[in-house]
């Protein structure tokens, strides 16, 4: 998990310890924010590398490789036996470059959801199977998820991408961990609203205009967060993935009682 990762890099106490012992880990289940491969490999010395895969999956289905063309933000090629294409909403398979829904089809892909055969239906077709997530792969045949599906924030108009903000926001130095969610807004539909746990020696230093300000620097004006919480830390599953359903039913919950 790249909570994991982040959390060893950023322990008050990491420079006590001699992580040169560390060769390689691979990081799965959510994305992996570019600055916190980086500073994790700048410690250990050693590779730290994205994959990705579901449980759907049996679990993995791309992986960037461990001794070749690592690259950055890319979950990497698809496994040995399994093919990966994306597609558009009518089931067009995409070129590079061109941003629709993961598909995938292989020997770890499931059979179906067990005595669920309408949920099944919608996302097992003709074995390949519909992932949910958004994505596009370049010229080298590299896979980059671009978002979940249902985290696409649609404001104005706009398609925002919660992990696009993200990462700007994970360039800040203050910024610890971050997760982005689309509340709801009269005027634009959605509006983007980012989370954020600071780093304990920026707590009361930073404020949401100082945050605001930096994403605008690195943003389309219309993918610049409209609102920022202090966090003292962010929900999370058992092994750690950041829970931004839980983010957004906050926020709706909000909106009722309003």
């Amino acid at each position: 998990m790249p909570t994991l990762f982040n959390a060893i890099s950023t322990h008050p106490d990491v420079s006590k310890y001699d992580l040169s012992s560390v060769r390689v880990c691979i990081s799965g289940a959510a994305p992996l924010p570019i600055e916190v491969k980086r500073e994790f490999e700048r410690i250990t010395g050693g590779k730290l590398v994205e994959g990705y895969g579901l449980s759907e999956t049996s679990p993995v289905t791309h992986a960037n490789p461990v001794y070749g063309i690592n690259k950055e933000g890319s979950i990497g090629i698809p496994f040995p036996s399994t093919l990966s294409v994306v597609v558009d909403d009518e089931g067009t398979i995409l070129h590079a470059g061109e941003v629709g829904e993961l598909a995938v089809k292989g020997p770890q892909v499931m059979k179906g959801y067990y005595k669920m055969e309408e949920e099944t239906k919608k996302v097992l077709i003709n074995g390949w199977l519909l992932t949910g997530d958004v994505a596009r792969f370049d010229e080298d045949g590299y896979f980059y998820i671009v978002d979940r599906k249902k985290d696409v924030i649609i404001a104005g108009g706009y398609n925002i991408y919660p992990r696009e903000v993200e990462e700007a926001l994970y360039e800040h130095p203050a910024v610890l961990e971050a997760a982005v969610v689309g509340v709801p807004d009269p005027y634009r539909g959605e509006t983007v609203k980012a989370f954020v746990v600071l780093r304990d020696e920026f707590k009361g230093k930073i404020s949401d205009k100082d945050i605001i300000d930096f994403c605008k620097e690195r943003l389309a004006a219309y993918k610049v967060p409209k609102m920022v919480e202090f966090r003292e830390e962010l929900p999370k599953s058992a092994v750690g993935k950041v829970l931004r359903r839980v983010l957004k039913e906050e926020e709706l919950k909000k909106t009722a009682l309003t």
